[in-house]
């Protein structure tokens, strides 16, 4: 991480504007918390990836908190391609005042250069290639798969410089490690699944209550989680020999559907769970 931080800063000097690509699902757990210390008053245009993915109204608020704070956020989805068009235009738009002073003084237009940042695995070279129409830089569906930097040609308005995820090295909070595995942004071995499935049960309980009784056919959704792993099991037929349950497939069963979205389009956090004013640290 230490490495990836200071290649930023020293190339910081060399772009107009950041983009800063979020997973919508989960905008503020999935952001580095250094990273406003570490791109400080650059222009930025946050980029809420996976938009298809998340409940539509949280995004929309997600947009607004951004706003409030005088930061310009697009709902986009690189997989797909949708929201492309508009990262240009915006782009355009935050830095007008820059490039008419260079106008003014005379320098010769050029295109919008840009450095995208994000954690691991939130879709930057999957963006890169979907700006540059080609498959230039590596993509994959592990954290870290981005190793090094390069920059990339999208058309002649903007040059992109694609940069290794920034990760921190520990989470100070366990529910914001929780919701990053739960994306799949972080290895699944990092983190004990038994816990990850029951946060997303508890999560679902709370948040989305009808979708979780319906997908798993429960009347009621039981106190205690063994009790709901027990009827999720075997309705799903996860079990061992002689008909025990076997936790372990229903947690990989928990966390893989909702990632494959069986329960819909889900946000696993909204601005209202934030205090008012600052970023969440």
């Amino acid at each position: 991480m230490a490495k990836a931080r200071r290649q930023v800063t020293e190339k910081l000097k060399l772009v107009d504007i950041i983009f800063e690509l979020v997973d919508a699902r989960l905008p503020q757990s999935s952001r580095n918390p250094m990273i406003d210390e570490i791109i400080q008053h650059k222009p930025r245009l946050v980029l809420l990836n996976k938009a298809d993915m998340a409940d539509k109204e949280a995004t929309k608020a997600w947009i607004r908190y951004f706003s409030d704070r005088g930061i310009k956020a697009l709902a986009i989805n690189s997989q797909a391609g949708s929201g492309m068009k508009d990262i240009s235009s915006a782009a355009q738009e935050i830095l007008k005042e820059k490039f008419d002073r260079m106008r003014a003084k005379g320098v010769k237009p050029r295109a919008i250069r840009g450095m995208i940042v994000g954690i691991p695995n939130v879709g930057k070279s999957t963006l890169i290639n979907r700006l540059a129409k080609k498959n230039i830089a590596k993509t994959g569906n592990m954290p870290g798969v981005t190793k090094a930097q390069q920059w990339i040609k999208a058309g002649k308005e903007m040059e992109l410089l694609d940069t290794p995820g920034i990760l921190w090295p520990k989470f100070e909070d366990q529910e914001v490690g929780l919701k990053l595995a739960l994306s799949g942004a972080i290895k699944d071995t990092i983190l004990n699944l038994h816990d990850i499935a029951i946060y997303a049960l508890k999560f679902l309980e709370k948040h989305y209550p009808g979708r979780l009784l319906e997908r798993y056919s429960l009347e009621e959704f039981p106190e205690e989680a063994v009790e709901a792993f027990d009827k999720i099991g075997r309705l799903r037929g996860c079990l061992m020999g002689g008909g025990e349950v076997d936790y372990d497939k229903v947690a990989e069963l928990i966390i893989r559907e909702i990632r494959t979205e069986k329960l819909g389009p889900l946000s696993f956090e909204h601005p209202s769970d934030f205090a008012a004013g600052e970023p969440a640290e």
